[in-house]
């Protein structure tokens, strides 16, 4: 392979003659090889830290601190890697020590020899065109990393929402196909009242709106920006200017309503946003895996378990067990929510070992929230694409069971008192015969206003066979 020789202030380094990064990157690689993933496998991350390159560009070109052509190449290169150039050139580990730098050289390195090659000269010559003196100027990790990481999130977060909105809309439909089916509702897994499985589908589809509301009220910390802080929340290096402008540049460029931080040591300090966002992204996986949980246990069986629900089949079930088939879908939510559980764990320890001014762990930090958000907005999709539209009620056996279920009992208190109703109950099940017979026989009441009452509570007419 050839090489090009560059340096940086520890000395020269051996670089790839066309790789597009530099010598900072090569440190970077060869001092973290830990994951395996690269920046390029958060595209949105990389995205991100385009734009804020350009913001900057463009708002030093602006109040003449850098050269107009400079700018220009500048911004032109970023634009490049914005609509997905380069993305092979961002290689270094997600997971690095210092706070980000290696991520922020990574991109300084890359805008700078697009844009040196796109003015004629070759990659590394950098006395014409610097990836600090240029690229980051009035810049520093402290303040780009963040920033772009924010962003980055937004975004994600916006895709997840969009899933979670037709996810919904696939329990409502559900919801509203079931609506006649009745069921019983149960309680600690025993026998509770009747309800219909259609709103039990829906409530699911209220459970997922409710979480998605929360994800976006968290997705709007994200928008407080802090470029123009610098190394601490000083503005040390940032010049006069640059700060009030560049917040509104790259609001235009990324179309978000961005807010200035109204404390920039504060803000360079601080990942309380990081960590709201983690605890809401939690919640809403955990409430997924309770719902996937919930149909797992509803289609249990098939001929020796609940039985209720029918998913479909995914892909057979067993390497040995024939005709086998397993509740794939919903297990892969499953696991993808215990991982999210986790990964807000990582946050919190890396939330509470920020010392001082600076967070020196954003990186996994935003590495598990990306990942995070990614899986979960993929599970999310194959839970409605491979489960809940398809999925099926066992109709017949589900009325049967709730007409004959002695949780019907529980009806009668207003009109007979608790402890007849627990008489009632204990006389359904002690003798298998439905709610109504054993209401008569226990001369409570009679058949007609029995069959009234069980009518009323399961909210639609049955035929009289079924009480």
């Amino acid at each position: 392979m050839d090489y090009r020789l560059e340096e940086d202030s520890l000395g020269r380094v051996k670089v790839p003659a066309n790789a597009y990064w530099g010598a900072h990157t090569a440190r970077a690689l060869d001092n973290f090889p830990i994951s395996g993933i690269t920046l390029a496998q958060h595209p949105r991350l990389v995205t991100s830290l385009a734009m804020v390159k350009r913001a900057a560009a463009l708002t030093n070109g602006n109040i003449g601190t850098l050269d107009a052509t400079i700018a220009r190449a500048i911004s032109r290169a970023c634009e490049a890697v914005e609509t997905g150039g380069f993305r092979d050139q961002f290689c270094v580990d997600v997971i690095q020590g210092g706070a980000g730098t290696s991520t922020n050289m990574n991109a300084n390195e890359v805008i700078a020899n697009i844009a040196l090659e796109s003015l004629g000269h070759p990659l590394g010559s950098y006395e014409h065109l610097h990836p600090i003196d240029h690229v980051n100027r009035c810049q520093s990790t402290n303040d780009v990393y963040p920033t772009a990481l924010k962003l980055a999130l937004a975004g994600s977060v916006e895709e997840l929402c969009h899933e979670l909105d037709h996810l919904a809309a696939a329990f409502h439909h559900k919801g509203a196909a079931f609506a006649h089916i009745l069921k019983m509702g149960r309680t600690q897994l025993q026998d509770a009242v009747p309800m219909s499985l259609g709103q039990e589908f829906h409530a699911f589809a209220a459970t997922i709106l409710e979480d998605r509301q929360r994800l976006k009220e968290s997705a709007a910390l994200l928008l407080e920006c802090s470029l123009g802080a610098t190394a601490v929340g000083t503005g040390i290096t940032a010049e006069p200017g640059y700060r009030q402008e560049v917040v509104d540049v790259l609001a235009h460029i990324t179309g978000r309503k961005l807010v200035p931080a109204e404390n920039l040591i504060e803000a360079t300090s601080d990942v309380g946003a990081f960590m709201h966002l983690s605890g809401m992204l939690k919640r809403s996986a955990i409430k997924l895996s309770k719902i996937s949980s919930d149909l797992r246990l509803l289609s249990s069986g098939p001929q020796n378990g609940l039985g209720e629900l029918r998913l479909p089949p995914r892909q057979a079930g067993s390497s040995i067990m024939p005709g086998k088939v397993n509740p794939v879908i919903p297990e892969a939510l499953n696991q993808i929510a215990f991982a999210v559980a986790g990964a807000d764990t990582t946050v919190t320890m890396a939330a509470d070992n920020g010392q001082l001014q600076l967070n020196a762990f954003e990186p996994v930090i935003g590495h598990v929230l990306l990942q995070g958000l990614a899986w979960l907005t993929n599970g999310a999709r194959i839970l409605r694409t491979h489960c809940v539209d398809g999925v099926e009620a066992n109709e017949e056996d589900l009325q049967r069971r709730a007409a004959g279920s002695a949780g019907l009992a529980t009806a009668f208190i207003p009109a007979i008192g608790y402890a007849a109703a627990a008489a009632v109950a204990k006389q359904a099940l002690r003798n298998n015969i439905p709610v109504r017979e054993a209401v008569t026989s226990l001369g409570f009441m009679d058949t007609n206003a029995a069959g009234n009452i069980v009518a009323q509570a399961v909210g639609m007419p049955l035929p009289d066979t079924t009480y």
